[in-house]
């Protein structure tokens, strides 16, 4: 909130969704508004949220767009830990509770974002940096792109605007030395960048991505969420996302990414882990 406040916003953290219309009914503000919504709100709940959002989008006066930060749970448990304060759905109970109800409730509100952030790997200065290059002066005419892997064996992520199946890759899962690797390793992404249909595959992707990302800004969208899936999620769509998260980076595309199964294998234990992919 701060740092959109210091790019000109009107800022209101903890706002209530029951007082959203009579704000907006006031005098019209000189600047853009942010409002800061989340489950420490009184009156908070996903319905609610999503039933003002549209209400505002069917309003022409109005453009609303929302933004959703994202944490794996580890890291999230361990900013808890650091700042020392209690989650608001788990006052009473250690802040991984709360966390895990959190992540339970908000799945609606992330499919409808328009532009997703994950922080797990940000400090401060680095997600302020990110939201300068989104919301700057001139952040709202670029279109925000999502990039998700994931296993088919768990199904395909809600809100994808287009996948890429990644299967018929050569397979590090079966090399013992790769298996517990992921796609981020360079051993990993060596061993399936010697398969010879890797080079046409990743040139025509990178190709749709040049042809299809400008057109779709040109006709006002403001966030694409594209796919990379294989057989565990583990090793060649994160491999296979990795290499486009760097080339639209690049090109001055903001790009956020999110590995769904290396996620999930943060929470699980090790006994509960499936064959990766």
């Amino acid at each position: 909130m701060n740092a959109l406040e210091d790019l000109g916003y009107e800022a209101l953290d903890n706002f209530p969704l029951s007082l959203i219309d009579a704000l907006l009914t006031g005098k019209p503000l000189a600047r853009p508004l942010v409002l800061g919504i989340d489950v420490r709100n009184r009156d908070f709940n996903v319905d609610g949220l999503l039933s003002v959002l549209k209400h505002l989008e069917d309003d022409t006066r109005y453009d609303p767009q929302l933004l959703f930060l994202d944490c794996a749970e580890d890291r999230l448990v361990a900013r808890f830990s650091e700042t020392r304060r209690r989650h608001p759905l788990a006052p009473e109970d250690a802040p991984v509770v709360g966390i895990r109800r959190e992540m339970q409730l908000l799945p609606p509100v992330r499919e409808r974002a328009d532009f997703v952030i994950d922080t797990t790997q940000m400090t401060p200065h680095d997600l302020r940096d990110e939201l300068l290059r989104w919301f700057g002066s001139e952040g709202n005419a670029i279109m925000g792109v999502t990039l998700h892997s994931f296993s088919f064996k768990r199904g395909l992520p809600s809100g994808l605007d287009m996948v890429f199946d990644c299967r018929f890759l050569r397979n590090p899962h079966w090399d013992p030395l790769l298996r517990e690797k992921d796609g981020r390793d360079d051993q990993v992404a060596d061993f399936v960048r010697l398969d010879e249909r890797f080079a046409p595959f990743e040139g025509h992707v990178l190709g749709l991505m040049e042809t299809l990302l400008p057109a779709f800004q040109e006709e006002g969208k403001t966030h694409l969420s594209v796919g990379f899936g294989c057989t565990g999620g583990k090793h060649r769509s994160v491999m296979m996302l990795e290499t486009v998260y760097r080339a639209l980076a690049e090109k001055g595309w903001q790009v956020s990414k999110r590995h769904r199964e290396l996620e999930r294998m943060i929470e699980e234990p090790l006994s509960k882990r499936g064959p990766s992919s």
